[in-house]
């Protein structure tokens, strides 16, 4: 087929690489071609060919392990700050999938402690904290579900492991031994029958090798590993690793293949905290649970990934996610060759929830009703809710494995929601969305929603969702437009509602309140409702706050829209000095990577607002200050023109620009060796060039020039990180300049050197009566959490004041710093790198005779709002409390009586049998479920024993005869005194 489909292009230098692993006997759905050809001809060919879904790169993953054995250096006891200079760890890096673990270290917490407290001493058996033997006493143990674990292997004979049904290796490597003990740990936390306990030790353990000793994978190890965990029908799922690539299409399109034959998958979600918008894929996908973890003292841990989803991005909000958190901090599993170890992670907390899963899915009589949506519906609506954590830190809360087996038992297939409900008023849970209440003109307030659908693989939306305001609560005077998936699939889709203020509440202050019904619809199951439905109908409460509309001046609109990220292209980091991840991957937005910077501007009293559309699409007299940081998209000529227009008539711009310099972007350049291409930046640190287009027609511009350095400005002291310079601005504006050091040399390896009086900011008021105010600022990395070294909202402050009330700082007009406007004969302009590929995913450009030309200037965003059907009933109060999953009543599942104890093992010694020895104690498990039943017999036959004792002397006493006893005369002294006392 291939060679028919290459056939045409003459391309004579090609082959089939061949895959020597155990799905190499059945067949597959793709092949790895090496072509050798010095133009793209073949290629263009395959992906040009009708039957060929998609042509993607070889990718070759890597992975490192940061995690240790033993403890990290404590701080001073008076040190009110854990320093983080010592961790070793690293962000996940491009196009590669690492493992997400660390070191054990208790102090990985976001540090809420509301008073000082006794601290307990905890055992780390986490199967045992969970509570996993109180279903191990019922008889449940993992029997009979298939488990995989997807990591670095496992060795023959580790003394832990009774039930590995299959180990197979899927690398290059002649071994199926785990040569780092990641793999093992992970398996040891899911199926370990002895010493540090998993959560199913009976469960079939299915160990696939899929990283080298090296810790490197390729993509068709892992197609090629999970088409044989869809053959062998593997029940669960477990994968410790995560990148932030959610857009390498074979990998995505597999993962949702493995879900839609029923296996649930269960993966880390990242190893990036305590930044916003760094999650990894694929525990960020609908279908998948998202684990992040927390320390034994139920606080988020400080490496745990945070929300919100950034595949949405640039559009306005991304979706809720982790999905649920559980211990990954200093949790004990099992050795590479024995004992336990102890480590910290995401990828600890993975296979913590992914054997409870196994260990739930067992207590399913009916294992029909187990897939991965009921699962995932299970583990959220049982979750304990953290306090003082929002949603994008701990998604539904802590895993509560005993409340889960209630639910999942009492379970009937329906559909819910994630999030069960939206209240803009519940803080801190539902932040950022109760941070600022929303008013009459402002851009709509867009939450996006997960439909899970446990009633079947694939279903649909019955008609159109339904607004239902509550009249009592002001229901009325909000405006909701939904859209949502027309196809639910693979067992989840989305449910994207927009929220508005209506206008006859333009002057309103209150709360206003309705629900969203939807209901859904999937293909009846069973052959004797063939050609029918199912059918759940759920509602989502709305809760909103009102207040009038806010002056101009107030309202700040921030620029989502011109930001890109990857995956998409190559966009290098803003900040040069991090060298370990040269991938700027985190989405731009003010409640991810500018999320501080965003509480700042709330805290002034400002209220800021997401435009995901382009310029032309907004009222600029609604707004006081358009704000754009570090702006990777180009722009239509019509939002220029737009723009000059707008600032005109009032409109003020603030732009935080960064570096562009073609040199540097050369150098900067990677070699993939899967593609046997190299990887040249798309743009710099922003897209200089275009920010100059649009600022060009009142004589403004950025230079290519890239400094760094310390400063002090307006008596604070500040820090450049790889900006550009001034390169143009008006002769009556107010330029500030700064010694600097010139970056771009040492990034090109030639003489450092200083620069003194590099224009990096300039403030300009336009000339026409009533027009806005321009403030640039040549550096964004000290408002962007992800490399702020110093804060600068104090400047942003100061520029706000002048761009928003026309009050020009005094210490910035009255600075020494002060410098001439530059001309264009100081610095040259910056040009495109040629050769770039920003038009294979901008929005604007498009490619045209090998040219770059814009696109047709897109249609504005159009929101249909739904016909209100209003209802003259009373809210709920608590909305989360009412948002319980239907069908579920817990009294009707009962559980033993749980005791906490701690059951005393040890490891086998050399020449024991793999028989459970259990000296001194008793051990829950399906072997000793005969023992365990025992103890109450016996102590009841020794209680009868005595009993019986006790009643056979007290009748023998009751049957003896009594004798009486002779009469005792008293002494005659005696009688003489008593008849004395008769006498008197």
């Amino acid at each position: 087929f291939i060679s028919t489909a290459l056939r045409s292009s003459d391309a004579a230098n090609w082959r089939i690489v061949p895959r020597k692993n155990p799905a190499s006997d059945y067949p597959s759905d793709f092949e790895v071609v090496q072509i050798r050809q010095a133009t793209r001809n073949s290629l263009f060919t395959l992906q040009d060919h009708p039957y060929i879904k998609r042509v993607t790169p070889q990718r070759k993953v890597f992975r490192s392990l940061k995690f240790t054995d033993g403890e990290y250096p404590r701080a001073p006891c008076n040190d009110g700050r854990w320093t983080q200079k010592w961790q070793s760890w690293q962000s996940s890096r491009p196009l590669r999938r690492t493992s997400l673990s660390l070191g054990s270290g208790f102090w990985h917490a976001t540090g809420r402690h509301s008073s000082r407290r006794l601290l307990r001493a905890i055992p780390r058996h986490v199967a045992q904290i969970l509570q996993a033997d109180v279903l191990w006493q019922m008889g449940h143990t993992g029997s009979g579900v298939k488990v995989a674990v997807f990591d670095t292997g496992l060795s023959e004979k580790h003394p832990h492991f009774k039930n590995v049904k299959e180990r197979t290796n899927w690398t290059n490597e002649k071994t199926l031994d785990d040569g780092l003990g990641h793999g093992t740990f992970v398996a040891g936390v899911i199926a370990s029958m002895r010493e540090c306990q998993g959560f199913a030790p009976d469960s079939e353990l299915h160990i696939f090798r899929v990283f080298t000793n090296n810790q490197v994978s390729y993509t068709s190890w892992f197609l090629d590993a999970f088409n044989y965990a869809i053959l062998k029908k593997i029940d669960v799922l477990n994968l410790s690793i995560g990148g932030p690539d959610f857009m390498d299409h074979p990998f995505v399109d597999k993962v949702w293949e493995l879900t839609a034959n029923r296996v649930i998958m269960v993966s880390a979600i990242g190893n990036d905290g305590p930044l916003y918008g760094t999650l990894n894929n694929p525990a960020d996908q609908m279908d998948v649970i998202g684990v992040g973890g927390i320390d034994f003292e139920d606080n988020i841990a400080r490496f745990s990934s945070r929300g919100m989803t950034t595949w949405e991005l640039p559009g306005g909000y991304g979706r809720v996610k982790p999905d649920i958190v559980t211990y990954g901090s200093g949790v004990r599993g099992s050795g590479m060759k024995e004992g336990c170890r102890s480590l910290s992670g995401t990828s600890v907390a993975s296979p913590v929830v992914a054997g409870a899963v196994t260990l739930l899915a067992s207590t399913v009589q009916n294992r029909e009703l187990v897939n991965p949506a009921s699962m995932k519906q299970a583990l959220i609506a049982s979750a304990r809710r953290l306090p003082g954590v929002n949603m994008f830190e701990q998604g539904h809360g802590k895993l509560d494995l005993l409340k889960a087996y209630q639910i999942l038992n009492s379970y009937h297939p329906q559909a819910s929601l994630s999030p069960s409900y939206i209240d803009l008023t519940e803080c801190p849970y539902m932040w950022p969305y109760c941070s600022q209440p929303i008013y009459y003109g402002g851009m709509p307030t867009i939450v996006n929603v997960t439909i899970l659908n446990g009633m079947g693989v694939t279903g649909r939306i019955v008609d159109k969702p339904i607004w239902q305001p509550y009249l009592p609560q002001n229901g009325d005077h909000i405006d909701v437009a939904i859209s949502y998936s027309p196809v639910l699939w693979p067992w989840a889709g989305y449910l994207a509602v927009s929220i508005s203020v209506a206008k006859k509440a333009a002057s309103w202050e209150g709360i206003a309140q309705g629900h969203v019904m939807v209901t859904v619809a999937s293909p009846a199951q069973n052959d004797s409702e063939a050609g029918g439905e199912l059918t759940s109908t759920v509602k989502l409460p709305v809760k909103v706050k009102i207040i009038p509309t806010p002056p101009r001046s107030k309202r700040v609109l921030w620029d989502q829209y011109h930001n890109l990220r990857y995956p998409p292209g190559y966009f290098p980091r803003d900040n040069l000095r991090m060298k370990n991840d040269p991938l700027d991957w985190n989405g731009d937005h003010i409640h991810t990577n500018f999320r501080d910077m965003y509480q700042h501007l709330r805290s002034m009293g400002y209220f800021v607002e997401v435009l995901g559309a382009p310029i032309t699409c907004f009222d600029a007299s609604q707004y006081g200050t358009l704000l754009m940081v570090d702006s990777e998209e180009e722009y239509f000529p019509e939002e220029v023109t737009k723009l000059r227009r707008d600032i005109d008539n009032g409109l003020s711009l603030i732009i935080f620009s960064d570096w562009y310099n073609t040199s540097v972007m050369r150098k900067v350049k990677f070699y993939d060796e899967n593609t046997r291409q190299w990887w040249m930046p798309d743009t710099g640190g922003a897209n200089v060039p275009a920010l100059n287009d649009l600022i060009s027609v009142w004589g403004m511009a950025f230079s290519d020039g890239l400094y760094e350095g310390d400063f002090t400005m307006a008596d604070h002291d500040m820090y450049y990180a790889s900006g550009c310079s001034i390169a143009r601005f008006p002769e009556d504006g107010i330029v500030i300049g700064q010694a600097l050091k010139d970056q771009g040399l040492e990034v090109l390896k030639q003489e450092t050197m200083v620069v003194d009086n590099v224009p990096i900011l300039g403030l300009y008021q336009t000339p026409s009566e009533g027009a806005g105010r321009i403030a640039l600022y040549g550096d964004s990395n000290c408002i962007d959490d992800s490399h702020r070294q110093k804060d600068c909202f104090w400047l942003l402050d100061a520029l706000l004041q002048y761009t928003s009330y026309s009050m020009m700082p005094s210490s910035l007009t009255h600075s020494k710093s002060r410098v001439p406007p530059p001309t264009a004969t100081d610095h040259p302009l910056p040009q495109r790198l040629e050769g770039n590929h920003l038009y294979r995913y901008s929005k604007v450009l498009e490619s045209h005779l090998g040219d770059h030309k814009p696109r047709p200037l897109p249609a504005c965003p159009h929101l249909s709002w739904a016909k209100p059907q209003p209802l003259n009933e009373t809210a709920p109060s608590n909305l989360w409390k009412h948002q319980k999953l239907l069908s579920v009543d817990l009294d009707k599942v009962v559980l033993p009586n749980a005791r906490s104890y701690r059951p005393q093992v040890r490891p086998l010694s050399p020449g024991e049998s793999e028989a459970w020895d259990i000296p001194g104690g008793i051990m829950p498990g399906r072997y000793n479920q005969e023992v365990g039943q025992t103890i109450p017999v016996f102590a009841f036959l020794g209680a009868m024993v005595v009993l019986s004792f006790f009643v056979v002397q007290l009748t023998k006493a009751k049957s003896k005869p009594k004798r009486r006893k002779p009469r005792v005369k008293r002494p005659l002294y005696l009688q003489q005194q008593q008849q004395q006392q008769h006498t008197y």
